[in-house]
């Protein structure tokens, strides 16, 4: 498991005091209120303000005093300590902690390794099977189960092959 997860891309500077846009990668925008530190890309930054509207967040972090500053930080990514990111639900998963796992068979046929995972209405995975990209919804009756302490996500073959985009 990884140290730091990715929360967010810094989209751009919003307004002229320094003012961060960001698109979260969180369920919920809220979350950042909780966050009293991040880091964007590897520096470590103290957080000064939140503030949320229309899926998006705005960040004020301290070293960042102006527009000129924040459109430096423009593009990168935004990273928050494992410690201070809250603990999942039941049945719900970091994406950091999902990559790399195997894709199995509830029969426990390997089928490929979890590359990436695009967020939409149902989420997207991407695993690699025999050196092909293979891009599948994570919708109902796909996944049944997911351990990321072993790293395997056991999928329902016939559903898979139903849904997947080969």
């Amino acid at each position: 498991m990884t140290d730091k997860l990715n929360v967010g891309e810094i989209l751009k500077p919003q307004g002229i005091r320094g003012e961060l846009k960001v698109k979260p990668f969180t369920d919920d925008a809220e979350v950042f209120r909780d966050f009293t530190r991040v880091f964007v890309e590897e520096t470590p930054y103290k957080v000064l303000s939140v503030r949320t509207g229309g899926g998006l967040v705005f960040l004020g972090l301290k070293g960042v005093p102006d527009r000129n500053a924040a459109e430096l930080l423009r593009g990168k990514q935004l990273y928050v300590a494992r410690e201070d990111a809250p603990v999942p639900e039941e049945g719900r998963y970091y994406i950091a902690d999902l990559l790399g796992c195997n894709l199995v068979t509830e029969t426990g046929e390997t089928l490929g390794r979890l590359t990436g995972v695009r967020q939409a209405a149902t989420d997207i995975y991407t695993v690699e099977m025999d050196g092909k990209e293979v891009m599948f919804p994570a919708a109902d009756g796909v996944i049944t189960a997911v351990d990321v302490q072993s790293g395997t996500i056991t999928v329902d073959k016939k559903r898979f092959f139903e849904v997947a985009v080969l």
